[in-house]
């Protein structure tokens, strides 16, 4: 009959004890999961503040960057560049130097872009710079007016190198929207 007791008491201490550690762990689970989900509501609140704050420099960054662009197409900036003397490669110099200036002075806004996006930027500017180098190597370019004269012939034929990466930038700020 002792044993008979015990076993009830054994019985009665199982009835009450795995009700309560199933309640203990499904109200832990359902904590947890209330946790993760307050957690991640916190972080898209965050994520959501910083992008209202940063959209506005992102899209000023862009269009700075479609603004040295635009005026390093060629033919923009031989009119903008005019030469100091008939020395063509000074004349090349001071062009190189105005776009390497305008470039630098825009350096900063590469934190707003993509890495892709900066990569077709720069490849741009090296582009057109290479541009100008080639024109003035030609036999045909004596002094720096034959220099504009031949870099604008070039142009007559081809899309200037900073129209690809202008279309990027397009295409980069469409999918922003």
């Amino acid at each position: 009959m002792l044993l008979f007791a015990e076993q009830q008491g054994l019985l009665e201490v199982i009835k009450y004890t795995v009700p309560t550690i199933v309640t203990g762990m499904i109200a832990y689970y359902f904590f947890r999961l209330h946790t993760k989900n307050e957690d991640g509501r916190r972080r898209f609140l965050l994520k959501k503040d910083l992008q209202v704050n940063a959209l506005p420099q992102r899209l000023q960054a862009y269009e700075r960057m479609t603004l040295f662009l635009e005026r390093i197409v060629p033919s923009k900036l031989l009119i903008r560049v005019k030469p100091n003397g008939e020395d063509k490669l000074a004349y090349e110099a001071l062009l190189v130097n105005n776009i390497e200036t305008e470039f630098e002075h825009n350096l900063a806004q590469q934190i707003y872009m993509t890495n892709e996006c900066w990569g077709v930027i720069n490849s741009a500017k090296n582009a057109t710079i290479r541009l100008i180098r080639t024109t003035n190597m030609s036999a045909k370019v004596e002094n720096a007016d034959k220099l504009r004269e031949a870099i604008l012939s070039e142009m007559l034929d081809k899309q200037a190198p900073s129209a690809t990466a202008l279309s990027f930038i397009k295409e980069e700020i469409s999918d922003i929207w």
